[in-house]
């Protein structure tokens, strides 16, 4: 077959091809005020593309893998529904556009936890009517291999909150937005990619955890675990399982019972280092926001002490991968779960809680404590409301210049006189501490040089210190603050905010590999 006849019979081919727009730029979205948005697509190789949006044209073309790039100027936010037009092979206009704030929603289930199942969901979702509010969900997909776009249903798209639509949207999510978008009245656009029970490490790119030293153990406890479920023996054990799956479900679906769980299958699931990233934060990489909140932690509660690295080592490569600089970058501390313990000691939870905490060592961060918000035997408590209140202070303070309490109070010093330890506090603006339900200031363990806690007491004795003492200790060394899974404790700043869980010993971590 010589070229001219192949030419003409893949000429038709050629003919439909078509502009092509990820899904996450579409009609009702929200771009980021006052910085350069990407906008960018697909089209045949060599293709002219523009683009008119706001008055304003722009161009550029596809390259040899087709896709293209180009950045809109800077804006201010606008309420008024704009329309942008793209051009190449084909013409797309894209409907309703606002500019506004853009905010990305991600974590575990307690970030995916919907408005519908929030103590109050019923009553926000019914008083809920805000165009100005605009909601997009992305897809679940695990995968290894980068996507560069998603397909999903409604809740794919973007909407705007409605009784209807804000229902099954990310509850701490829908909240956050509707504080900034009727504070600073302007649109806000809210995208939520929360997996329950994902690990932090399935949300970075692979070959960064990789490339990474101290996340040695880590990719070779991956590598292990994916050479057995790759095995002849590891495939044929899953598909039994999945099997026995399927016959108790049918089972219970006919008793009109509860389904038992899915098993889970790591190879695509959300604890594969990279799985998340590849599958979910790869297809809107680029898309303007102004920050992240994110509410995870609970799934590498038994790893706290690798944590430490991987969290911030998470930021750090998120920020990088945006190309939006140090953007803001938010979460909420794990809240009290578990049963309450009769003495004092080491806790997984803790250690988790102590990892995020020191993340704020990083540029643009900030962390809501919610130890009090928990619920005991529920991992998922259902007072999202007061989550999401305290999330935003920290917003609508560093980024918006509101001024409000926004940082609960932290430790900052000791001093030990006699058998007495004297904690002061960093109260970050509060006037004072303020002790709950009782005087004495619960919720402090101490202990001498033998390393055993025994519980103290507590005694506030200036407006940003705490006097704690044991009479089974007579030369303490060393104090922990609500140091436990689900701790009892009663310190507040005087606005509310409770005192972070810490610990001024450097002892072993309990989660540290031995």
């Amino acid at each position: 077959m010589n070229k001219t006849l192949l030419a003409l019979l893949l000429l038709p081919f050629a003919l439909r091809a078509e502009l092509k727009l990820p899904a996450i730029i579409s009609d009702h979205m929200v771009l980021q005020q006052k910085q350069a948005n990407p906008i960018w697509g697909w089209d045949t190789p060599g293709t002219k593309v523009s683009v008119s949006f706001s008055g304003k044209d722009y161009t550029g073309t596809a390259g040899s893998d087709g896709k293209w790039t180009i950045k809109l100027a800077p804006q201010t936010a606008n309420a008024t529904p704009q329309v942008m037009t793209v051009t190449g092979t084909s013409k797309r206009e894209i409907q309703d556009i606002l500019i506004g704030e853009v905010w990305m929603c991600s974590g575990q289930s307690n970030m995916g936890f919907t408005l519908v199942e929030d103590w109050n969901g019923d009553l926000e979702a019914a008083a809920t009517d805000l165009p100005a509010l605009r909601l997009v969900t992305i897809p679940l997909v695990g995968t290894q291999d980068l996507q560069t776009d998603y397909k999903g249903g409604e809740n794919s798209k973007w909407r705007a909150a409605t009784p209807a639509t804000s229902l099954r949207f990310s509850a701490v999510g829908f909240l956050f937005g509707r504080y900034i978008q009727q504070i600073l009245h302007v649109p806000v656009g809210l995208i939520n990619n929360a997996w329950g029970g994902s690990s932090a490490e399935a949300w970075v790119r692979r070959t960064s955890l990789q490339e990474d030293p101290r996340f040695k153990l880590l990719m070779e406890r991956t590598v292990k675990q994916e050479n057995t479920l790759l095995s002849e023996k590891g495939k044929a054990d899953f598909e039994k399982v999945v099997a026995d799956w399927k016959v108790a479900a049918a089972k219970a679906k006919a008793d009109k019972l509860p389904a038992p769980r899915q098993p889970d299958d790591y190879l695509r699931g959300n604890h594969r280092p990279g799985n998340i990233f590849a599958g979910v934060v790869y297809p809107t990489l680029g898309y303007g926001i102004k920050g992240v909140i994110w509410y995870q932690g609970e799934a590498n509660a038994g790893q706290a002490y690798e944590y430490k690295s991987l969290f911030p080592f998470l930021i750090e490569q998120w920020r990088k991968e945006q190309g939006q600089g140090d953007f803001p970058f938010y979460w909420v501390q794990l809240a009290d779960y578990q049963a309450e313990k009769p003495n004092p000691g080491d806790s997984s939870w803790a250690e988790l809680r102590e990892a995020q905490t020191q993340t704020m060592k990083l540029p643009n961060t900030g962390q809501a404590v919610i130890i009090d918000l928990g619920e005991g035997n529920n991992i998922h408590p259902r007072n999202k409301h007061d989550v999401a209140a305290r999330l935003v202070r920290w917003a609508l303070v560093k980024d918006y210049g509101l001024k409000m309490p926004y940082r609960s109070p932290e430790y900052k010093s000791m001093a030990v006189n006699g058998n007495k330890v004297t904690i002061t506090l960093d109260l970050f603006g509060s006037t004072t501490l303020r002790p709950f339900d009782v005087a004495e200031a619960r919720g402090f363990a101490v202990c001498g040089e033998d390393k055993k806690w025994y519980w103290a007491k507590g005694k506030i004795t200036g407006k940003d210190q705490v006097e704690v003492w044991s009479d089974e200790v007579a030369a303490p060394i060393a104090v922990r603050y609500a140091w436990a899974d689900n701790p009892v404790f009663n310190l507040f700043s005087n606005e509310g905010l409770p005192v972070t869980p810490f610990r001024t010993d450097d002892f072993r971590m309990v989660t540290q590999p031995k």
